[in-house]
Parts: C-alpha cells; sequence; structure tokens
C-alpha cells in the first residue's frame, strides 16, 4: 500500500470536478488560488487540520482508519460534500487519505463504498463514499465491489446513542451473490461510534470474506 500513496496525490490533483476547472484552481478550504498541478488543499490548510493518528480498534474489523477528527473544518466541508453536492471537495478528501493508504494491509483486495439506501440516494443523487472510493480504486487498481446494499431506510444516526444505533441498524445490509474477495475496505466518510462498519463487517464476514478493514475521511473523538 505503500506506493500507492505517491499515486493517489496524482489522482486528486487530476480528479478535480467541472465546477474546479471553470473555476480557477484554488483551495478547497479557504479559496486561495492555486497554481499549476498543486494538490487540492493549501499547505497552510494542510496542517492546520484536525489530524490524528490514523488507526484505531474497531472490532470485528481488521483495522480502522480515520486521519483527521470531525471538528471544523472537516466537519463543515463533509456536510457541504453530502447535503449541498459540493462535489470539488471529493479530490481534496481523496488526497488527504492518502497519507492513511501507506498503513493500509498490503492484502487489500476490494473496495467497498458504504452503501446508502437507495430513497437516500435519490434524495441526494449520488453515494458521497462512491466518490470518494472512485479516486483511491484509480490509484490502486483495486476493484468496486458492488453487490452490497441497504435495504432497511434507517433514521441518521447521530444523536442516537451506541445501543439505539446497534438496534437501528440490524438487518440494514443485504448481499446479492456472494463475496469473492479475501480482505474488504469500506470506505465512508465519518466513522462515529463505529456500529454500521461493524453491522456491515459482519455481514460480509457471514458471506465468505475473510478480513474487513474500514477507511474515513474523519471520524469523532467523544471526550
Amino acid at each position: 500500500m505503500a506506493l500507492y500513496a505517491g499515486a493517489l496525490e496524482l489522482v486528486a490533483r487530476a480528479g478535480r470536478s467541472i465546477e474546479q476547472i471553470v473555476a480557477p484552481n484554488a483551495c478547497a478550504f479557504c479559496g486561495v488560488e492555486l497554481h499549476g498541478r498543486a494538490p487540492p488543499v493549501c499547505a497552510g490548510c494542510y496542517g492546520d487540520l484536525p489530524w490524528l493518528g490514523a488507526r484505531f480498534h474497531l472490532d470485528p474489523l481488521v483495522t480502522a482508519l480515520a486521519p483527521l477528527e470531525y471538528a471544523f473544518p472537516v466537519d463543515a466541508a463533509i456536510k457541504r460534500l453530502k447535503f449541498q453536492r459540493k462535489l470539488f471537495y471529493a479530490p481534496a478528501f481523496t488526497y488527504l487519505l492518502s497519507s492513511s493508504l501507506r498503513d493500509l494491509p498490503g492484502d487489500v483486495d476490494a473496495l467497498l463504498p458504504m452503501p446508502l439506501h437507495w430513497r437516500r440516494m435519490a434524495f441526494r443523487g449520488f453515494n458521497q463514499a462512491n466518490e470518494i472510493s472512485r479516486g483511491i480504486a484509480r490509484a490502486t487498481g483495486l476493484p468496486i465491489v458492488n453487490n452490497i446494499s441497504r435495504i432497511r431506510h434507517t433514521p441518521y444516526q447521530s444523536g442516537l446513542s451506541a445501543a439505539q444505533r446497534k438496534r437501528n441498524l440490524k438487518h440494514a445490509f443485504r448481499i446479492r451473490g456472494s463475496v469473492d474477495y479475501d480482505h474488504i475496505l469500506v470506505v465512508d466518510d465519518v466513522i462515529t461510534t463505529g456500529e454500521t462498519c461493524r453491522e456491515l463487517a459482519r455481514v460480509l464476514l457471514g458471506a465468505g470474506a475473510n478480513k474487513v478493514s474500514a477507511l474515513a475521511i474523519a471520524r469523532v473523538v467523544s471526550g
């Protein structure tokens, strides 16, 4: 995975949305003009972001990685991507995840964007986890798994306790066919309690995957 980091930066620079191409090159966070093939996040903003130690434990996953704390300005940017369709944040987030790729297990052989229920997908028009996964897939050559769906239209998880989240997610995912990969990397935008990743991992492990890990832009730090 260490070899993927440099390639991922190139993908992030090249994978700009139409909105960015029409407008001057600008930092996704502060709007300062960028020149040439500069990364989509300026050096000043990059250094000021709420960085964390990326790796943390999330049973039954092999490893979970989220390099940033879900705090300003990362939380505001994620919300703008999800709810205002500001797709120029996708390559910026892909770029920010490049430092975490070197920490992934070397035997990961497929990517799985966190599935959205079809109603939420229809409302938003896109899956933000899929946008981020595409950049990672282009850089790594890993395939994207697309035979897992979210079949329960669960309420938003924010504001729920861990126990409520667990009940909320029971029987939320369904696999069509079989899982033909050994170690699947679930890609998401935010990990809060981790219960969504845990439930999806349980489903994948029960369907034939041997290992599951997770990669997210940010995680909520309690306390």
